[in-house]
């Protein structure tokens, strides 16, 4: 069988019964897909494995960290399919390849194709479908009832924050930011550019954060908190049009911009369904839960 990717084109024999996970997101989808890796890297904070995701992965081998994998540790496990994703692994491929079979994603953010690909590398195609199937029902659900209660306030233009120890950012592009297009939620025009996102050293720039609503998602760190404090008290910030409408959230960074796969998205979307106040007319039916 073969399965395209990124990089290339990745020859699989049969389903793989020992797959290695080199990033958060493909963690996340083979958890949904009801496999559990023979060899993962660590998560970036609840270490080894995101409390989210709870016993579905099992008790896999750890290989270090996403940015620097451990080759060798990978290679002893003989595993039938390794699977990475660009910006990460584009120059350990090569050697990856020659370990195993190995499916590289384009990017971290893009949970449906990563699905797709998977379910159908991993020979669950089925199962892949049904939650891509879920996942669009959902969607549509949130989407009939977000317009209902908004009315010609909808679409919302959002702004994804993050506070850090000595800075802030907004993200244009990510994975919070792939949810939410998803839902129907637009960026500020200012906002929609291709790259990452930018950093904002000066409390001066905190008119560029404006929009409709905002969602922030910082680590429970002192230095982060004092940032997130300073910049809050600032009058530049209480001038913000989503601060003075009192549409301000405060979000899990693992769900909104670590997990990066279909069960943190659909954890993003509860997240949504509450913060409005609005019924979930789907999620009784949950095959992940």
């Amino acid at each position: 069988m073969d399965v395209p990717h990124s990089m290339g084109t990745a020859t699989l024999p049969e389903p793989p019964s020992r797959v290695v996970s080199l990033y958060q997101g493909s963690s996340d989808t083979l958890a949904a897909l009801g496999i559990e890796p023979f060899g993962m890297v660590e998560s970036w904070t609840q270490r080894p494995i995101y409390d989210y995701l709870g016993d579905r992965l099992g008790e896999p081998r750890m290989l270090g960290m996403e940015t620097q994998p451990d080759l060798e540790g990978i290679g002893w496990l003989e595993p039938d399919l390794i699977v990475g994703v660009r910006y990460r692994h584009y120059e350990v491929y090569p050697l990856l390849n020659q370990i195993a079979p190995t499916l590289i994603a384009r990017d971290v953010y893009d949970f449906r194709s990563l699905l797709t690909m998977l379910a159908k590398a991993t020979g669950r195609d089925d199962r892949g479908q049904a939650l891509q199937e879920q996942w669009e029902a959902r969607v549509a659900d949130f989407q009939y009832r977000i317009r209902e209660k908004l009315g010609d306030n909808w679409p919302m233009e959002v702004a994804i924050l993050s506070f850090r120890g000595d800075h802030a950012r907004i993200y244009y592009q990510g994975f919070a930011k792939q949810v939410l297009s998803d839902l129907g939620f637009e960026a500020p025009p200012a906002h929609r550019k291709e790259s990452w996102g930018i950093k904002l050293t000066s409390q001066e720039s905190i008119p560029a954060m404006d929009a409709d609503a905002i969602f922030i998602f910082m680590l429970d760190d002192p230095a982060v908190q004092r940032t997130y404090d300073d910049w809050t008290a600032h009058p530049l910030w209480q001038n913000l049009s989503a601060v003075r409408r009192d549409q301000v959230f405060l979000v899990d960074p693992i769900t909104w911009n670590m997990g990066a796969g279909i069960i943190a998205a659909h954890r993003l979307l509860d997240d949504l369904y509450e913060h409005y106040e609005l019924e979930d007319g789907v999620s009784g039916g949950c095959i992940l839960c």
